[in-house]
């Protein structure tokens, strides 16, 4: 007989608390540099702290409209417009989530029916795992091969099925660094309308890209707006990620439905806040370039250190991320004991690459971040020169 007092849901079974969160605990207790939770330690823009404190002090601190505040929503519309093109309504094709990972468990509740397949690429973002067990859906795996993170081609035709709703698309890629090219979107996008699917995509880092790369987003591909949901947020490009700011972009018909989710999941973002991100898509345009500018300092100098102690790392295309393969490093344990080694021992904390995968290929990989004030990367990268 079943102990009510006890009995918790199976789907919770399915997955484990963040290990990314629980290496930042780590981190903390052994008094090493944090290069595994993507925050930055670096103070946000002045110009979206101020407007923040202006829409306080000019008492913006009820409720907004559920789906967002219509400012912030005509703000991303016009972003949207300049940057791919797309002409959204604001009024019906716009939703302003409590960050990307409530856009994204927001999406797999409105569109996915428990026993639907969704083909996530792997290594993937480790919350896709926890949304889909929510949801009901079952993940279908398919590999991005080798340091420079490629899929082939027969394996992800071979991962689509009548079974298929969805497949989530990451790009710029956590935790790999990998920026999807417009010819691989343009194959997803050919699967896609085959096997008459959606197509998820999270492109929370599309402003940090590195030495010209393009982002695509696929949903400007031919015949992908009407099957793609467009999920991305302030909190990355703007080093705000406690402001929790995402939103979503869709179709009428599919925003009715996210909608209906996120009301009741949330209610909705914090509204002074909300105020403070339309000021900052608004004032944007020339802080973009010099977001690049910053991060690549700062991934060249991490990418230096972690070549120098002995770790095979692929140049991140996008993203803030790292993965340094410790093959190499003579180091008898498993992916989890390294990073645990690296944190008590060395004292820089990474995430183990397992925690990325279904399949045995990050056994071999950590994640570091470069989303750190170059004081704490030049800590850490003394650090691991002592290695």
């Amino acid at each position: 007989m079943r102990d009510g007092s006890t009995h918790v849901a199976a789907r919770t079974a399915v997955f484990n608390e963040s290990v990314i969160r629980e290496m930042t605990r780590l981190a903390m207790l052994h008094g090493a540099m944090n290069l595994a939770q993507g925050y930055p330690d670096f103070p946000a823009p002045d110009f979206i702290k101020q407007a923040a404190v202006n829409a306080i002090n000019a008492d913006v601190n009820q409720y907004a409209i559920t789906w967002g505040a219509p400012r912030l929503r005509n703000a991303i519309a016009a972003k949207t417009k300049r940057f791919s093109g797309l002409d959204l309504d604001p009024d019906r094709e716009i939703t302003v989530t409590c960050g990307a990972t409530e856009a994204m468990m927001a999406a797999m509740l409105a569109v996915v029916e428990p026993g639907d397949e969704v083909i996530v690429f792997e290594p993937f973002y480790e919350n896709y795992v926890p949304d889909a067990a929510m949801s009901g859906a079952r993940l279908v795996f398919v590999t991005l091969h080798g340091l420079d993170f490629q899929f082939k081609p027969e394996e992800l035709r071979a991962a689509f099925s009548e079974r298929t709703r969805a497949i989530i698309v990451n790009t710029p890629n956590n935790p790999s660094g990998k920026v999807f090219t417009r010819e691989e979107l343009q194959q997803i996008a050919a699967l896609c309308q085959e096997f008459n699917c959606l197509c998820i995509t999270d492109e929370i880092y599309e402003h940090i890209l590195y030495d010209g790369r393009e982002h695509v987003s696929i949903a400007t591909l031919p015949g992908m707006y009407d099957r793609t949901i467009t999920i991305s947020g302030l909190s990355k490009t703007f080093s705000v990620t406690g402001w929790r700011l995402g939103y979503i972009l869709a179709k009428p018909e599919l925003t009715n439905a996210l909608r209906k989710v996120h009301d009741f999941l949330t209610v909705g973002a914090p509204a002074p806040l909300q105020e403070a991100g339309a000021t900052a898509i608004e004032q944007a345009d020339a802080y973009y370039g010099e977001l690049r500018q910053m991060y690549t300092r700062k991934r060249e100098l991490l990418l230096s250190a972690l070549r120098e102690a002995g770790f095979r790392c692929h140049t991140p295309e996008g993203a803030y991320y790292i993965m340094g393969d410790f093959a190499d490093l003579g180091f008898a344990g498993n992916d989890t004991q390294f990073a645990h080694h690296m944190t008590e021992k060395v004292g820089v904390a990474p995430v183990p690459g397992s925690s990325f995968y279904r399949s045995g290929e990050g056994n071999h990989f950590v994640r570091f971040t470069f989303s750190k004030s170059e004081e704490t990367l030049q800590e850490a990268a003394r650090r691991l020169a002592a290695m």
